[in-house]
């Protein structure tokens, strides 16, 4: 699959290089198609089985130059953010197309929705066996690299696509036999723990992270009139979030809960993915605390429906500047070889196209690149660690964030945080902990097998011919209880608090969502949106510096277990951890001092 052929790198060097305006709209483009009823992504539990079937949007290179444009300094069209309305009357299936697959799947039993690049439909399981030739059943995936087992609705083949929807080019996208999507963290103690302000190595608070990496002072810019989104397959306990916070003598920031397909469980520390919506919501929250979040919570981490519905429905809403996921799955795990000969990369097609529409209307999708190091994927067998990327993180309109081990500054009586070094090496799994031969713990990385190399990435050397991740990195700490000990020296971890007990936790789950907070402080900063934060990334890696200071900490020591670091962007760190102040374009203004004083509650 093409995704995007360079247009020139004269154009893809005029980057977002300078302070921008908010994000106005493209005169050109007419308003939406009268004759469809687009509906809010449904919010509540589907009316028995709910699948999406996916139609192919028009237009579709000149979508890619335009997100191109979008992200280009002296472009016409830079930061003119399409609404929904928009996209849909440029790009989207045509309207006579979706009420085809409409009124279809209505004359066999289905409740539709249209969306602006498909249909929603829910009908009993047995409507959905008969007129897509499948029988459903649930199975049981078995808990893989620290994550819990879990059951999920599959199908027994792929759906036969029925003529009226084949004729407009439809796909299905239901129950494709894929484990579900798994969280990026990991726990390096089942009890509280003391605090990283005794000692010289983590865990740390949120903003001992900011002094650390130089974030702007508090008062300067904490992401306030930012809103940031965040995928969740669990509740959270809003006590945990009072506790968290209410440490440091911050307010919780404003949090919403946006159900999909009927919401998400009740917390339990059991899950895995209570964990996962806590930590997410408290690193990224302590990042940009003046931001306002949105939690997407659906049932459960199928890819579908789950994942696919809340991405739909956060494209659908265009609420969120930035969308925080930590979840991912092995990219080669659509492939083939790991489906009896059933191909279903055609998933990522579908999610694809929703990216796209997201980027065109300013959000910058987020993604953890896993934590497995450059052995982010099992052998077909299960039984052998081999490398391989995490998707979404390899789409090449997501941001994927990979990890470092952190030192700060340790001084007696003090809360001193500075920023001492940083490391990415790899710890081995222990083979006892059931993890498979060879797997290690560290930043995800490497070369992307499906998607091709995007116009950003030919403004450094990635040494690669396709897409690669991770993009950028920050601290995602190492040494799970898992690995092989003793681990190696300087390894750190954050702290959280999950049903009120206080735990040091590791991850890309942290990493990923510290850059979102910090990508919604940008946002601020510049008075609107990004979009797809990677013409960004690499344009600045492309510079250098900004304000006569370096943006990115580069040539970090470290492997992970397939790659090395190396000077310049690698497939450990991507282009390195940032200078928070840089990145975010306030070089000259007043940075976060020591954790709890007014520069940095």
């Amino acid at each position: 699959m093409a995704i995007r052929a360079p247009l020139g790198l004269a154009a893809a060097a005029i980057l977002v290089l300078s302070a921008c305006g908010g994000g106005g709209n493209s005169p050109s483009i007419p308003k939406a198609i009268p004759q469809v009823a687009y509906a809010a992504y449904p919010s509540g539990a589907p009316a028995g089985v709910r699948i999406y079937v996916h139609l192919p949007l028009r237009n579709s290179a000149a979508l890619d130059q335009l997100i191109a444009q979008q992200s280009t300094k002296d472009s016409s069209l830079y930061h003119q953010w399409l609404t929904p309305a928009q996209f849909r009357e440029q790009y989207g299936p045509s309207a006579k197309d979706l009420q085809t697959v409409a009124l279809s799947l209505s004359a066999q039993g289905f409740k539709t929705a249209i969306t602006s690049q498909g249909v929603v439909a829910d009908a009993p399981q047995a409507v959905v066996e008969r007129v897509f030739d499948i029988k459903l059943s649930r199975r049981t995936f078995a808990a893989t690299r620290g994550s819990n087992a879990v059951t999920l609705l599959q199908a027994s083949k792929a759906p036969t696509i029925p003529a009226a929807l084949a004729a407009v080019n439809a796909q299905v996208a239901a129950f494709a036999p894929l484990p579900a999507m798994q969280p990026n963290f990991a726990r390096t103690s089942a009890s509280p723990i003391a605090l990283n302000r005794y000692s010289n190595v983590g865990p740390y608070w949120f903003d001992d992270l900011k002094q650390a990496y130089q974030y702007p002072a508090y008062r300067s810019a904490n992401g306030t009139g930012r809103t940031v989104g965040i995928l969740a397959a669990s509740d959270f306990l809003d006590s945990d979030m009072s506790t968290y916070f209410g440490f440091e003598g911050l307010a919780v920031p404003t949090i919403v809960r946006r159900p999909v397909d009927g919401g998400s469980p009740p917390f339990s520390l059991a899950s895995g993915y209570s964990d996962e919506v806590e930590i997410d919501l408290e690193q990224s929250g302590g990042s940009a605390p003046g931001a306002k979040f949105v939690v997407y919570g659906a049932p459960d981490a199928s890819i579908v429906p789950s994942f696919l519905d809340m991405y739909t429905a956060v494209v659908e809403d265009n609420e969120v500047d930035v969308l925080n996921s930590s979840f991912g799955e092995c990219e080669l795990y659509f492939t083939a070889a790991y489906n009896g000969g059933e191909n279903f990369t055609s998933l990522f097609n579908t999610f694809h196209d929703i990216y796209r529409q997201g980027n065109s209307q300013g959000i910058t999708f987020v993604n953890g690149s896993g934590d497995g190091g450059g052995l982010g994927c099992d052998d077909p067998t299960g039984t052998s660690a081999i490398a391989g990327v995490i998707w979404p993180a390899n789409d090449p309109d997501v941001t994927g964030v990979g990890g470092t081990n952190l030192v700060t500054s340790f001084i007696s009586g003090s809360l001193q945080s500075t920023y001492v070094s940083e490391n990415a090496f790899d710890d081995p799994l222990s083979p006892s902990s059931g993890a498979p031969a060879g797997a290690v713990w560290g930043s995800g990385g490497g070369k992307s097998s499906y998607f091709q190399k995007p116009l950003y990435q030919y403004l450094v050397n990635t040494g690669a011919s396709t897409r690669t991740v991770p993009d950028i990195a920050m601290h995602m700490g190492g040494c799970p209880l898992t690995a092989v000990q003793p681990c190696g020296p300087d390894r750190s971890a954050d702290l959280a608090v999950l049903d009120g007990l206080a735990f040091a936790v590791i991850g890309t789950s942290a990493s990923a969502q510290e850059f979102g907070g910090l990508q919604a402080i940008q946002d601020q900063l510049l008075g609107g949106r990004t979009g797809n934060a990677n013409y960004l990334i690499y344009g600045l890696a492309a510079l250098g510096s900004i304000g006569n200071g370096p943006v990115y900490h580069n040539n970090i020591p470290g492997n992970d277990g397939v790659y090395s670091t190396r000077r310049g962007y690698n497939f450990v760190l991507g282009n390195g951890t940032p200078y928070a102040a840089q990145y975010a374009f306030d070089p000259f203004g007043p940075q976060a001092g020591n954790p709890q004083t007014p520069s940095n509650p």
